[in-house]
């Protein structure tokens, strides 16, 4: 499988520009990593591993994550790149359910042969919880691409001030 240089450069791209500016600015404010069991359509379940970049502007509960997961299963692998949005319902430092929504493009390749790219949104929700380094989260996810999945997600972010 061919890694996705461009799409990643792309994404790289776009979150360091949204680093500094205006107090108003989104800026980057945490990077994080899950781990977790993906089910994906027609294939066996499979664990997942991904990353992640949680930018937020000082007083809103509206945060944009970009990320990557990947898992592999049956002779399937897949990378997902994702572009999500996230809301939190309770104010930062306590513990409190989130829900968000965000656009996926998914590399699949099959052991069999063939690639394949394509694109769909991501629905989401689950509970943050305050750590002393930043917080954790556990969370259910619906991507829905050719390969649709669901993915139950534990995972930790740091806080980068």
């Amino acid at each position: 499988m061919r890694f996705p240089v461009i799409p990643i450069a792309v994404l790289l791209v776009a979150a360091i520009s949204c680093v500094g500016g205006p107090a108003h600015a989104y800026g980057l404010s945490g990077i994080g990593a899950s781990v977790g069991y993906t089910s994906p359509e027609d294939l066996d379940g499979a664990l997942s591993i991904g990353g992640h970049l949680e930018f937020e502007q000082a007083g809103s509960r509206l945060h944009f994550v970009p990320g990557m997961r990947f898992w592999k299963v049956n002779g399937v692998s897949d990378v997902d790149l994702n572009a999500d949005a996230l809301y939190h319902f309770d104010p930062t430092g306590s513990v409190s359910p989130y829900a968000g929504a965000g656009l996926g493009i998914q590399f699949a390749h099959s052991d069999a042969g063939g690639d394949d790219t394509s694109l769909g949104p991501n629905l989401f929700g689950g509970v943050r919880f305050p750590a002393s380094f930043g917080h954790s989260f556990i969370e259910a996810r619906f991507g829905f691409a050719k390969i649709s999945q669901f993915s139950v997600l534990g995972g930790l972010t740091w806080n980068l001030h």
